[in-house]
This record gives C-alpha cells, structure tokens and sequence, in this order.
C-alpha cells in the first residue's frame, strides 16, 4: 500500500496541535521582540533648527572691535566703517557691488591680531549715506576711498594694504594705479578679471532683474542667498546679508539697501583697462580667483614674468572672503609676511628706505 495515501493517525494530529499550542507564545514572544539585525535600529536624530534659528542674524561686535561714521569735510557725505585690531598695517578692505563691509566680517576677526582691518561701505551700500548714492562712476568712488583714509589718518596715514572684492577691487586697482596714497604698501584684487568682468556685463541687469526682490523678514533673505547659492558660509551671511536690505514700510516688506540696476551707465567704466592698471600699481600684487578664469595677454605676461601673485581658491563661490574666511584671511596674512610689510610699510632688517620708492 502506498503510505502517501494514509492520512495522519489521531495521536500524531493531537501531539501536533499540543506542539503548536505551546510554540505559539514563543512565536508571539519573536514577534514583539524581533532579534536584532544590520537595518533595524535607527540612529536617533537630534532636532533640527528651524529656519528662524539657523538664519538669524548675528551682529557684527563679535567680529568687529568698533564701528565709526567717517564725515567728509565740505559735503554732507558720510561713511560708515568696521575696525579691528590695533597692530600692524592696515587692511584696507572695499567690497563688491551690493554687498557691505561687513562682507569682511568673518576675515577680520581672523586677522585682527596680526593687522588692523577696516571695511568700509562704499557709496550707496550699507550704512554709508552721500549726497548721491547713485554716482557710482570709478572716479567718485576712489575719491570716496582717498577721503576716508584722509579723514580717518590725516596727512600720515600708516602701511595700507588695499584689498577688493568684484567692484571693490576695481576700485582697489584704480586708487593704486594713480600712485598718489602714498603708504600704500600691497593690492589684494579677489576674483574679478578684466575680460570676465566685461564679458559678463550684458547679463548683468538680466541677473538683477531676476533674484528675489522683496522678503518678508530678514530671515528669509538670509535663507534664499544661502540656499540660491551667493553665499555658502551661513555664518558670515547672517552677519552681511542683514546690512544689505533696508525695510520698505508702504510695502512692509524689505528690499535691497543699494540700487545697482539704476547705475549701469558706470559699470563699463569699472572693467575697462583693469589689466594694464593692475600691472602698473608700483606696490606688491596678489590675485585671487574663485575659478580658472581666463587671464587676457597682457595678464598671462605679468604673471609670467612675476609682476604679481596669483592663486586660485577652490571649492567657493564669487564671495571668497565670506565663502572661505579662514583660507582667505591665511592667505592675506601670508602676502604681508612675504613681502614684509608692517606697520610703517616694508621692514627690511638693516634696511631703510622712503616708501614712497617703494615697487
């Protein structure tokens, strides 16, 4: 007979349902308390800032030790600064078209204890207030840069170490290119390029027209430049961002502190001729680039022939001061080491020399 016909004898059914009766529990046992295997824990995630916390604004007395309006004699202009430090040159820092000088926020207290730093805002920016804000010609900007140095050193202004970012540096380069300041001891130009910056000028009023015009807190205008991508370092635009907006009461809602789109008649005069100005500043040189921007001729020359110092900053964007303030203040204090200059202009040992010969 073929034993796979039978079914199960009765003794064998009943053993079986007593076994399964008693393995229940256990299962049930198995099922509350699962053993443990590679995916089953999660880590326990701390709670995250909100968007209030993470994009608050900071104020800039942790980074700054002082703040000075600088009036300029016969005229009603008036411009604010940032100071730090007490030693050593002066870093003289202008910033980019529609940022502030609290752009060299998160630099300055880095370099503080080995230079004195002073970012002013330019015309039409930040705190600064002029009879024209929207004359942003070159000329009048380096005026402005020749005037506060004037007011604030008198006729004997110590070792100055003019450094400028985008339209800054543009301004930087012409304030040295006209060889009359004297104690001007170094030029830092970070990341603007003559053949770049022209190139780029017909896009410009379609990249104003097209960012975010109105925020309903500074919160959140601080948010959307972290997030857009025009600043990467939270920290540092939590200090800057702030002192770009101005409120906007008949809409209750804030806006840019400074109008660029009304002032593109300048904009050309800003870039034109940058190299050959650049190349002909009679102090040491350094340039620094966010990207491998393409030098013109007369800049791959010079550099070739060592008029000046180039280094390119990888891993930031166009704001290299706020991006990557650490590398950038190392970088700043390194030129002055190399070239040796301290608060009188350059220190040679044994050596003295005027500085005005100085090249």
């Amino acid at each position: 007979m073929d034993s796979t016909n039978l079914s199960s004898l009765p003794e064998e059914s009943l053993e079986q349902e007593q076994e399964e009766q008693q393995s229940l529990p256990k299962q049930q046992d198995c099922q509350k308390k699962p053993l443990p295997f590679a995916f089953a824990s999660v880590p326990h995630r701390p709670p995250t800032q909100s968007s209030l916390q993470k994009y608050a604004p900071l104020d800039w007395s942790g980074y700054f030790d002082e703040e000075q309006d600088v009036s300029i004699p016969d005229s009603n202009d008036v411009f604010h600064v940032y100071m730090a430090g007490t030693e050593g040159p002066v870093v003289f820092c202008l910033h980019g078209g529609g940022y502030s000088g609290l752009s060299f926020a998160l630099s300055a207290s880095n370099m503080k204890e080995k230079a004195r730093v002073v970012a002013m805002d330019m015309r039409g920016h930040g705190l600064s207030s002029t009879e024209n804000d929207l004359d942003l010609s070159i000329e009048t900007m380096c005026n402005d840069v020749f005037a506060v140095v004037k007011a604030m050193y008198g006729g004997s202004p110590p070792a100055i170490v003019l450094v400028g970012h985008s339209m800054g540096g543009s301004v930087a380069v012409h304030v040295a290119a006209k060889k009359t300041l004297h104690s001007l001891a170094g030029l830092v130009v970070v990341d603007v390029v003559e053949g770049t910056a022209m190139a780029s000028l017909i896009h410009m009023r379609k990249i104003l027209s097209s960012r975010m015009q109105h925020f309903s807190s500074i919160e959140k205008a601080i948010e959307w430049n972290v997030k857009g991508g025009s600043l990467r370092n939270v920290d540092s635009a939590r200090i800057s961002i702030p002192s770009t907006l101005k409120l906007d009461e008949s809409k209750n809602c804030y806006v840019y502190r400074s109008r660029l789109e009304e002032t593109d008649q300048y904009w050309k005069g800003w870039y034109e001729g940058l190299s050959e100005k650049f190349l002909s500043s009679p102090v040491p040189k350094l340039l620094l680039l966010a990207g491998t921007d393409r030098l013109d001729r007369s800049l791959t020359i010079g550099q070739m022939q060592g008029k000046f110092q180039m280094v390119v900053v990888r891993h930031t964007g166009h704001a290299i001061q706020e991006d990557v303030p650490d590398e950038f203040s190392t970088l700043i204090l390194n030129f002055i080491s190399r070239n040796r200059i301290g608060p009188h202009g350059v220190e040679i040992p044994g050596l003295r020399r005027p500085l005005q010969s100085q090249c």
